[in-house]
């Protein structure tokens, strides 16, 4: 008795010494695991599910056209017709059933061997957000799946991706200017370390006339951060223009503009890459990831060929 009443007392000493005993002790015995659960939940949350398994079925009802239904889904009539061999009568009957991808793009078959950054090259796609589309696969690095969703691209008829120009056909200043920093991962000369830049930047004088490239609605118009005076503009089938580090603005937000519409000049405000004047020009498109920069050299191309 006198044993078993020293070992109780010496037990309650411990614990008032340390009571993190207590807790291991209660952990042992009830054998407390950490929850797996929420973690992986987490992971995988951090990309969407691949573009290719969130479609939806639509039966085509009396009065719909192959326009009212892209529409009524935030897409372009091209991208059903991508998908829908069907549709791609012109003809729309009733009760046909057909399948709605999450927004546009088309889907293409890869070829053996090709990896993401061949595919993201091919389409004029950033290789970051072509793997986010189809789901992060474990290996993004090594070969592609058989077939993936091409966000953003255009189909056409031919099996060909149609001019991204057309409703782009502007150009942002007077004549053509030098490129003083172009698209994409790339060496900065001055900061002299690899990043990622989202526009164009064209070389102008200071107080050089700055255009809209394409008919729209003035999104922002006013200082935004490291881009200085800004002027953003929205465009059809969901494009976006942007305008960036301009002395002045000549446009205000909720205004509507024409293709080679005054909206500011060259200036040097925000935080540009150069003391040398010039204009951060960008083409975005509108995505579930927000507005994705895309390559402005495609439609430049095309201006002045």
């Amino acid at each position: 008795m006198i044993s078993q009443f020293l070992f109780c007392l010496l037990t309650i000493l411990l614990c008032l010494i340390n009571p993190l005993l207590v807790i291991q002790v209660n952990a042992q015995s009830q054998r407390i695991k950490i929850p797996t659960s929420s973690i992986t939940k987490e992971a995988q949350e951090v990309c969407p599910p691949p573009a290719l398994s969130r479609f939806q079925r639509h039966t085509v009802a009396p009065g719909e056209t192959i326009k009212t239904i892209a529409q009524h889904y935030n897409l372009i009539s091209s991208t059903l017709l991508a998908f829908n061999r069907v549709l791609q009568q012109g003809r729309v009957a009733v009760g046909t059933e057909i399948v709605i991808p999450p927004y546009n793009g088309m889907a293409v078959k890869v070829p053996i061997g090709k990896t993401w950054k061949n595919v993201a090259e091919n389409y004029n796609i950033r290789a970051d957000t072509l793997y986010e589309v189809n789901g992060c696969p474990e290996t993004p690095n090594q070969q592609t799946p058989e077939i993936v969703f091409l966000p953003g691209v255009n189909w056409s008829p031919q099996g060909k991706i149609p001019p991204k120009i057309s409703s782009l056909t502007g150009y942002p200043l007077p004549s053509e200017a030098r490129v003083i920093l172009g698209y994409g991962w790339l060496l900065h000369p001055i900061k002299n370390k690899v990043v990622f830049h989202s526009g164009l930047d064209l070389i102008a004088n200071s107080g050089t006339s700055v255009f809209s490239v394409g008919e729209g609605i003035v999104a922002f118009a006013g200082k935004q951060s490291n881009y200085g005076n800004l002027v953003v503009i929205n465009h059809a089938a969901g494009k976006q223009t942007r305008y960036a580090h301009l002395d002045s603005i000549k446009v205000k937000t909720g205004q509507k503009v024409l293709q080679t519409e005054l909206l500011g000049t060259v200036g040097q405000t925000g935080e540009p890459d150069f003391e040398e004047a010039h204009l951060h020009f960008e083409i975005r498109y509108n995505s579930p990831l927000g507005w994705v920069a895309e390559n402005p050299n495609s439609y430049i191309e095309v201006i002045f060929q």
